[in-house]
């Protein structure tokens, strides 16, 4: 298991949990995004810059991917594709996504979008808290010992 982080909305809060994670789990995290980010100097932590443009990052990603992967984003059409392609889908406030839930929430996302564009205010997704750190943390942990084995050192 790889995991790759839509990286350009990522909270900074989150990627400091995927870094301590690639080190300590030693397993490959690649923060994909479409401008420069900071990361922490590993060999088990990667950037992917790609060009600017509507989904190209989210794209990149799904190109890349595995089955079995683990695609860290809070975009729900990502995640559906991700879910398609075999891939396992975590958003930052913890929630993982699976065929059991994806289409409701994309059938919402669209309902709230149409919503938005009649001029309706929808209001504004609440900032993550500490609940919502933790949430991921654990959920993240899970993950990880469900699909991943840390490599025996000799």
């Amino acid at each position: 298991m790889q995991i790759w982080v839509d990286a350009d909305a990522c909270p900074v809060v989150i990627k400091e949990i995927l870094f301590r994670a690639a080190r300590r789990e030693e397993i490959l995290v690649t923060f994909v995004s479409n401008h420069a980010i900071n990361v922490q100097k590993s060999p088990f932590i990667k950037h992917l810059m790609v060009e600017k443009g509507f989904d190209v990052a989210d794209n990149e990603i799904v190109k890349r991917m595995q089955g079995g992967d683990l695609i860290i984003t809070g975009d729900i059409p990502l995640a559906d594709e991700v879910i398609d392609n075999n891939g396992i889908a975590l958003n930052p406030r913890g929630e993982l996504y699976s065929k059991e839930n994806i289409k409701s929430r994309l059938n919402m996302r669209d309902f709230m979008d149409t919503l938005r564009a009649s001029g309706i205010d929808t209001g504004s997704t609440p900032s993550l808290n500490q609940n919502n750190r933790q949430q991921f943390a654990n959920q993240l942990d899970k993950l990880i010992a469900k699909h991943h084995r840390k490599p025996k050192t000799q």
